[in-house]
């Protein structure tokens, strides 16, 4: 009897886990639009891989005789609902390398970036839809970057490995309403920027809003972050993220002579936005379009290089917006959805 009861509970194993995993499916389904009181692991995302290559052999309009891109992007997320405890975790990686002929098939950096956010939210007694929520955030890049611009850049890196990299806690209450929209605003929110030496020394100015020749800088301020996903059509997604960060602690710099060589206040609001649509074509190919827009006060622009102790014009591209910082990408590739 005991031999045959073994059996059938091996035989409707299967079963169970098939029951688990559809049970799972119909709870992220039902916590997409609206918040429950459930104990649950729910999770989700995108994974996108795209090649571009081309080749020419006495083409009269001229072009690039050779060349390939690569690049990958990851975005997911993995909360967990215990009752009226939510714990939200969001991950978004990418990274792009551009090889052409012209100059002998040196990868040159064309994305990067690591983006993870940890967020743990109590919710308020007799509100449905607003936590109590603390939130870490972090935000760095896998290798060096250059300005290519430079005839010796390969010297001159600009940034490496976790340098910069940006840590945020902060304290705040937070509106969810399931997993498509979450806003989050904290009054009291602290940012750590760390780089080492060799970056923040290029610059009199140092880098990345720290001062020369030091490894990091401390702000204090308001923070606000707010994510929208939703389902255009049955092949097109949309995610876009908003981050406002305003430091209460800013101020002019000024040099050893008591001269203003930087102007700051706490109205100087930095401000990153960023945009992905994606629309699949087929089960296992599809196009993505992302677009990024970032200011930070931290981050100057100038139209000039110095060049031999001369300032010469740089002439280049997307001159004209100045000091906000704009990343656009185009990728038709593999996707995969989980």
């Amino acid at each position: 009897m005991k031999k045959s009861l073994k059996i059938m509970a091996l035989a409707l194993l299967p079963l169970g886990v098939f029951a688990q995993v559809n049970k799972c499916d119909d709870v992220k389904k039902s916590l997409t639009t609206e918040n429950k009181d459930t104990v649950a692991w729910v999770h989700g995302g995108m994974l996108n891989l795209g090649i571009n290559q081309g080749f020419i052999h006495n083409w009269a309009a001229g072009g690039e005789l050779a060349a390939l891109a690569v690049n990958g992007l990851f975005s997911g997320f993995l909360i967990h609902y215990n009752h009226n405890v939510v714990w939200t975790n969001n991950l978004d990686v990418s990274y792009g390398l551009n090889y052409v002929y012209s100059n002998n098939f040196v990868p040159r950096k064309v994305d990067d970036r690591i983006d993870f956010t940890s967020k743990y939210g109590s919710g308020v007694k007799g509100e449905k839809s607003l936590f109590y929520t603390a939130l870490f955030n972090f935000k760095s890049q896998f290798t060096k970057g250059f300005d290519y611009s430079l005839a010796d850049w390969q010297k001159k890196p600009s940034s490496g490995l976790f340098a910069p990299a940006y840590l945020t806690l902060a304290a705040g209450m937070e509106y969810r309403k399931g997993t498509v929209l979450t806003l989050f605003l904290s009054p009291i929110a602290a940012r750590a920027t760390y780089a080492d030496t060799q970056y923040t020394k290029i610059s009199p100015q140092g880098a990345f809003g720290i001062p020369y020749g030091k490894t990091s800088v401390y702000q204090f301020g308001a923070y606000f972050t707010g994510r929208y996903s939703a389902e255009l059509t049955k092949l097109i997604t949309f995610n876009t993220r908003l981050d406002l960060y305003a430091n209460y602690l800013a101020k002019d710099t000024k040099n050893s002579l008591g001269v203003v060589v930087k102007k700051d206040n706490p109205g100087n609001v930095q401000v990153f936005w960023d945009n992905l649509i994606t629309w699949k074509a087929t089960k296992s190919l599809g196009l993505t379009m992302g677009c990024t827009i970032a200011y930070s006060n931290d981050n100057p622009y100038s139209q000039t290089s110095i060049v031999n102790n001369v300032a010469v014009e740089k002439n280049l591209p997307g001159d004209a917006l100045g000091w906000v910082q704009l990343k656009q990408s185009f990728t038709l590739g593999l996707v995969k959805k989980f």
